[in-house]
Parts: structure tokens; C-alpha cells; sequence
């Protein structure tokens, strides 16, 4: 079979006349015939799906197991080894949203009645909706909890803005720009996708298989929101404080209570979120 590369070849997009396997001027890529061929084919699915492609597997593993380095990397201009901050977190939220894992970012009417700080105003909210409506609370639990678990999904993104706000604050620097508070807030809600709500899912999945099998109570009993809340503030706090020696490069005393302040700052930008997903799940039900 003839080389193609040493070959001249006449780009089929722009016309130019060429030399090798791309167009000098467009860089229009002639097509080989062995991708053409199933295995090809199949392999170019399974990277254009990025679950399986070296960028988004490097990049996962970086924001798990070095947090920080992805969001530093892309600030300073080091973007071509990883996948992009904002790609990932969409990948994951994709992932967080076609598939049952926990609801880390939702709250159920229940939640959102008795426990959150703004649970008076949304009892008054509920209250005039069923005596208008003539709904009874049970019907009104099922449509409410139904619509804010795929608005929930949606909404992520508001929870990366709001995050990045406390953060702006906490680790104030001269060098640093709104937008690059933003891309770590990114990274962090990808953390947060990645490890709280997709791997804990399968985690407790798994765990509940072995409950079934052993015929013992299920799990569940142990599964309420103090443990939700220690894994959660584990988590981050894990996060925060190895980010904020990457990221800000943050030392010393400091470091430790700007990283238990930036726990403190997402819970602040977490129960604005639940505010935000309240009203506009009862706006659009």
C-alpha cells in the first residue's frame, strides 16, 4: 500500500494542494483506510465519549489525587496536557445527571421545610400554595421532589459561582482573578460530582449488594444527613487544603483556617443554592 503521507493530495474542504496527511492551510486530516475499519471506528466513539480518553482520565485523577494542580495549570496557561476545567465538570455533571446517584446537590421538600435556615419562609411558601391549589402535603411532596431532582442537576452550575465567592475572599491574592476563583470553584465541584455523588453512589451501592446478599438490615440506617454532612466536610476539607497549597500557594498556620473558613464558605454557598433551587423549583412546577 502507497504511504499516503508522502503522497499529494488536494484538501476536499478548502482545495489547497498538499503534502502528507494534513491540509498546511485548514488542517484538514486525510482519511486513512484503516480508519475506516471497525476497531477504528469504535475506538474514535469511545474517546469522543472522553469516558475512556487519556485527557479526561489524567485530569479526574489530578483533581482527586493533586486538587488544585488542573485549575493552577489552566490560570497559568498549561491547558494542552489536561482537559479543561469547565469540560470535565460538565462530563461529570452529565454522568450526575443521566444516572440514580446521590443527591448531593438536591434537598427534598422534607429538607427544605424543617432543616435549611430559610425553612419558615418556605413553609409559608408551601402553605399558601396547597390552600390556593387545594393539593393535599403528600401530592405536593411527590411533584415537588420529582421536578427539583432534574432542576437540581441543572442548577450545579449556580453552585460553582456561589462557591467561588467565599473563596475569593478567603484566599484573597493579588495575582488572582475573579475567573480564576471561578476555575477552581470548577474543579471543586467536579471533586465534589466525581467523589460525593458518583463514586459514593456505586460506594453505597455495592455495600447495599453485600447487605442483600448477607441478608442483613440494609444500609439506609446508616445513611442520613450527620453522615452525609462528616463526608461531606471530610471530603472538602481534604480538598481545600491541598488545593490551597496548590492553587494559592497557601503556607503555614494560615493554611489551616482558611481551609476550615472555605469548608464554612460552601456551606454558606450550598444553603444559598438550596434557596435559589426552592423557589425556582415551586416557579416552575
Amino acid at each position: 500500500m502507497d504511504n499516503l503521507s508522502a503522497q499529494e493530495h488536494t484538501c476536499k474542504s478548502c482545495g489547497n494542494t498538499f503534502v502528507g496527511l494534513y491540509c498546511n492551510l485548514c488542517g484538514e486530516k486525510i482519511i486513512e483506510p484503516q480508519e475506516r475499519q471497525i476497531k477504528s471506528v469504535m475506538g474514535h466513539l469511545l474517546v469522543a465519549s472522553t469516558i475512556v480518553d487519556n485527557k479526561f482520565l489524567k485530569s479526574l485523577w489530578y483533581t482527586v489525587a493533586k486538587p488544585g494542580l488542573l485549575s493552577r495549570e489552566y490560570v497559568d496557561g498549561r491547558r494542552v496536557m489536561y482537559m479543561r476545567p469547565l469540560q470535565m465538570f460538565f462530563i461529570l455533571n452529565l454522568i450526575y445527571f443521566l444516572f440514580p446517584v446521590l443527591q448531593m446537590f438536591n434537598s427534598s421538600l422534607y429538607t427544605q421545610l424543617h432543616v435549611l435556615p430559610h425553612s419558615k419562609l418556605a413553609q409559608k411558601v408551601v402553605a399558601g400554595i396547597l390552600k390556593k391549589d387545594g393539593m393535599t402535603m403528600q401530592g405536593f411532596e411527590l411533584m415537588y421532589n420529582d421536578k427539583t431532582t432534574s432542576l437540581a442537576k441543572l442548577l450545579v452550575v449556580v453552585f460553582v459561582v456561589l462557591a467561588s465567592l467565599p473563596l475569593s475572599l478567603i484566599f484573597r491574592k493579588k495575582n488572582r482573578y475573579f475567573t480564576d476563583h471561578v476555575a477552581f470553584s470548577v474543579e471543586l465541584t467536579s471533586f465534589n460530582l466525581a467523589i460525593n455523588a458518583i463514586a459514593l453512589s456505586l460506594l453505597f451501592a455495592l455495600i447495599n449488594a453485600i447487605f442483600r446478599f448477607s441478608h442483613s438490615s440494609s444500609y439506609g440506617i446508616y445513611l442520613n444527613d450527620l453522615t452525609l454532612t462528616i463526608i461531606f466536610v471530610s471530603t472538602n476539607l481534604y480538598y481545600i487544603f491541598y488545593a490551597a497549597r496548590t492553587f494559592y500557594s497557601q503556607r503555614g498556620k494560615r493554611l489551616i483556617l482558611k481551609a476550615f473558613a472555605g469548608i464554612l464558605g460552601l456551606f454558606v454557598a450550598l444553603e444559598v443554592y438550596r434557596f435559589f433551587l426552592f423557589f425556582i423549583t415551586i416557579w416552575t412546577m
